[in-house]
């Protein structure tokens, strides 16, 4: 239902904001239990990227001992842009779902899953590895 119709005997809705406006364009407003499911879901993403980061400075910080240097700064710095990477794609998967909903239109599937999975196993593996070989 756009702002202009609303049901007999109900006041219209209050218009959204300009950006607002520009970023989540026509369509109707969905029920507001998947708005916010769509909100925690991001959340989730961003809890998620943040552990990413602090496991990034951890290794760094804490693994002179165990790692060489190019392997530390290696595995850092993967973990560190993995958490840059999700922070940034989880904000557009909010707004592309948020779309979607929206529109009516089937969800879409999120692009940085394949890629974190990669990421995190290949981080995951180099660990092993040197710790099988201490």
């Amino acid at each position: 239902m756009t702002n202009s119709e609303h049901p007999p005997g109900t006041a219209a809705p209050p218009p959204r904001g300009r950006l607002a406006e520009r970023l989540l364009p026509g369509g109707e407003e969905p029920d507001p239990r998947f708005t916010l499911a769509n909100e925690r879901t991001f959340l989730a993403w961003i809890r998620t990227s943040l552990a990413l980061l602090a496991g990034g400075i951890a290794i760094e910080a804490f693994t002179s001992g165990l790692f060489i240097e190019p392997v530390r700064k290696g595995l850092a710095i993967i973990l560190l842009l993995m958490g840059m990477m999700l922070s940034g794609g989880a904000a557009m998967r909010w707004l592309r779902v948020e779309r979607s909903m929206r529109n009516k239109a089937p969800l879409p599937l999120p692009f940085f899953v394949p890629l974190l999975a990669g990421a995190g196993a290949l981080a995951a593996a180099v660990v092993l590895v040197f710790i099988l070989l201490r």
